[in-house]
């Protein structure tokens, strides 16, 4: 037995080959496929994603980025009995260096390098030149330093630094 399709009405142009065939006449067409129905909805996923990622972002920002902004001198916190790493120094002259911060590590760290004998607030530029607020805390053959956090024309704090042993 063989198939038989019946050709076209005359009226109908010819169907290229490989188109798919016209619907006949009063037969709906299908409904069109998914992803074509779905093509707003894979947008309004990867914008969701993009929001989720921007949001952690901005969070990881405000705690990371400018928590650290906020409270750049990992210092301001040292106490006596704490201890401070190498400190990166440039030489200002005979007996003043700046150096770029201080940074408190545990004692028993590797990079620790002193030791905070003493701590001075609410010292002046002035004062932390002289370094004479912390005599009162060096022994007599110490090897004393004086770390200071002081922001121009206000008051800040004095680190009493000897090295440790």
């Amino acid at each position: 037995m063989s198939e038989q399709a019946v050709p076209p009405s005359s009226d109908a142009p010819p169907t290229p080959p490989g188109a798919p065939a016209p619907p006949a006449a009063g037969v709906q067409p299908p409904p069109p496929a998914e992803s074509e129905q779905r093509s707003g909805g894979g947008k309004k996923k990867l914008l969701s994603v993009v929001g989720a990622i921007a949001a952690f972002a901005v969070v990881a920002g405000l705690k990371f980025g400018l928590g650290s902004l906020r409270n750049s001198d990992e210092a301001a916190e040292a106490k006596v009995g704490d201890c401070i790493a190498e400190l990166s120094a440039t030489n200002l002259g005979e007996k003043e260096t700046k150096v770029d911060g201080a940074e408190v590590v545990a004692c028993t760290d590797s990079k620790a390098v002193y030791n905070v004998v003493g701590r001075v607030d609410g010292q002046t530029e002035a004062q932390a030149s002289s370094g004479e607020a912390c005599d009162q805390y060096f022994k007599e053959g110490d090897d004393g330093y004086v770390f200071s956090s002081i922001k121009p024309g206000s008051t800040g704090y004095l680190l009493c630094l000897t090295k440790r042993s």
